[in-house]
């Protein structure tokens, strides 16, 4: 309880330093760039090393790549049928089909799951959801803007981020028997950074702005991302045999509010970037009682 006070706490502090407080110019460039060039990579070092190699890891990875596709079907499909644009069809696929898997996933599994929980979260995150923002963010926000993408660009964007760099050199520092104590310590310091900031952030960032035409494009949005993908998601999971915390986790990490960096890629490519903001915000502030309700339902180890 006192972890998920934390989430509620540090979100709160961000909308009303925004509302309130006179902030410097950069704020937010600067944290997001801390969590997810320092704090990330170290928290994802800190832990990959001490995953436990399993045949089910494959569910978790699986289950965003179903968000990612099962949202841009739906959202096509929808499209044709109520004859949306192409940029609100982008907008959807990205903004509810990649779940804020680290900003809010991380703290959310470790309040709910501990170590072994988020230790799982990192897996689905970095083999999951970030591939699906990097590769298929990029190709939907260019197919539905109008704009080109690379192959090239697309893997150069994925093979140098860091977090998926401390990935590989995570896995291979298992492989090899773990960091040396002292070293696990200092990264698991700077990792801790990460969720008071990323809430923070959040906070600072959070927006809600409805119009009524906008109305049914966020429900179907908000459905998909916080209902019916996890729904989908857990039924692949039990049709396989998959249990456990395993279950659990890749089940809630479908289920998390829409990616932060999806609304900014969102606004980049000028996908209904209104739009993609309601839905953020929205999704966000659902998220914090979804998720911890959704987690009663689902087994804890």
């Amino acid at each position: 309880m006192s972890a998920l006070l934390i989430l509620f706490l540090c979100l709160a502090l961000g909308i009303l330093a925004r509302r309130f407080a006179t902030l410097p110019d950069g704020i937010v460039p600067g944290i997001n760039w801390w969590v997810l060039n320092i704090a990330l990579p170290a928290l994802v070092l800190a832990l990959v090393p001490h995953v436990t190699i399993d045949v089910n890891l494959w569910f978790p990875v699986v289950g965003m790549y179903v968000t990612f596709f099962g949202a841009w079907a739906l959202f096509a499909t929808l499209g044709r049928l109520f004859a949306w644009s192409p940029q609100r069809i982008g907008c959807l696929t990205l903004v509810c089909g990649l779940g804020n898997t680290s900003f809010i996933g991380y703290p959310m599994m470790e309040a709910l799951h501990g170590k072994p929980g988020l230790s799982i979260a990192v897996i689905a995150d970095q083999l999951g959801c970030f591939p699906m923002l990097a590769a298929g963010g990029i190709v939907v926000a260019s197919m539905y803007s109008g704009r080109g993408a690379s192959a090239a660009s697309i893997v150069r964007r994925v093979l140098t981020f860091p977090a998926f760099v401390c990935l590989v050199i995570g896995v291979t520092v298992g492989l090899l028997g773990g960091w040396p104590a002292m070293v696990e310590k200092v990264l698991l310091q700077i990792g801790q950074t990460l969720t008071p900031l990323a809430l923070f952030s959040v906070g600072l960032q959070f927006r809600l702005h409805l119009r009524r035409g906008q109305v049914g494009a966020l429900s179907a949005g908000l459905a998909w991302k916080l209902l019916l993908a996890p729904l989908l998601v857990l039924g692949i999971g039990v049709a396989a045999g998959v249990g456990g915390l395993t279950l659990t986790v890749g089940v809630l990490q479908a289920a998390m509010a829409p990616m932060i960096s999806a609304a900014i890629l969102a606004d980049r490519y000028d996908l209904e970037p209104q739009l993609a903001n309601t839905v953020l915000g929205a999704g966000i502030l659902l998220s914090l009682a979804t998720i911890p309700i959704g987690n009663l339902f689902l087994p804890a180890a």
